[in-house]
């Protein structure tokens, strides 16, 4: 999944592609280097981000789905948190919904979700963009994101969201310490028994600069890793700003997995 940010304050390549021209561009290069599907955001989810309006938001995101539903075949996913948005983003010509505030307790939604048919993508998140990095704290935090997961499960399909429309995403550096993404990795095998595909977005993440003391630019290494790691233990959609470099990363591990060599 290729990472369209369409914002002047994303925390990595805030608007380099703020112009729609520049960001089909980068999203039609980013199918030739073999992304599988596109996310594009208008709004950033970085810790303590500014929100912005559904105006200004729909202003930055229609401009390149209006130009995306024609000149590529690949699923679209919306980055947004807002109904409004995903309603007119899919009927631009997405068919996913990327929500990192499936925390929320307003139905809204998933109500649009289950009447579009949409994919959903469930983002496990403490607190806001906002607030999240203030103090995260858990007893056990891959308990507590297995249980978000299986009580949101049950609620979306309350609300008319069949199973085969989730997708789950354990929301790596949203509302978590180092030691809460580390410990997420380690037991990324453990989310299969959801039985729902598991996306990992990694990419140029705050939490590998402090491990390797590198930034934004300079982290890809590191993401390399763990979405190596990621497809080993059976995580289906890795979510990089770092397409051509993250897809020889995949087919290599994949080709190790695929050898059952003695």
């Amino acid at each position: 999944m290729g990472i369209l940010n369409v914002t002047p304050d994303s925390f990595s390549n805030g608007g380099i592609y703020s112009k729609p021209e520049a960001a089909v561009e980068q999203a039609l290069r980013m199918v030739e280097q073999g992304a599988a599907m596109l996310d594009v955001g208008g709004e950033s989810t970085r810790p303590g981000a500014t929100p912005v309006s559904q105006e200004e938001e729909l202003r930055r995101v229609l401009p390149v789905l209006e130009q995306l539903r024609w000149k590529t075949s690949v699923p679209i996913s919306i980055d947004t948190m807002k109904p409004a948005v995903a309603r007119a983003a899919l009927r631009a010509g997405a068919s996913i919904v990327n929500d990192v505030a499936a925390n929320r307790r307003d139905p809204e939604m998933w109500k649009l979700v289950a009447e579009t048919g949409a994919g959903y993508v469930c983002v496990h998140m403490q607190g806001t963009p906002q607030t999240m990095q203030v103090d995260p704290t858990y007893r056990d935090v891959v308990a507590e994101v297995k249980e978000f997961f299986a009580e949101r499960r049950q609620r979306l399909e309350q609300a008319g969201i069949t199973a085969n429309q989730i997708i789950f995403d354990p929301g790596i550096g949203f509302g978590k310490r180092i030691e809460h993404n580390l410990a997420l990795l380690k037991a990324l095998r453990d989310f299969a028994v959801l039985d729902r595909p598991l996306l990992l977005g990694v990419s140029r993440k705050s939490f590998l600069g402090k491990i390797s003391g590198d930034g934004p630019d300079e982290r890809l290494a590191a993401g390399l890793a763990c979405a190596s790691m990621a497809v080993g233990a059976g995580v289906q959609l890795i979510r990089t700003h770092d397409v051509a470099e993250t897809v020889q990363a995949v087919r290599m591990t994949e080709a190790v997995i695929a050898s059952g060599g003695q």
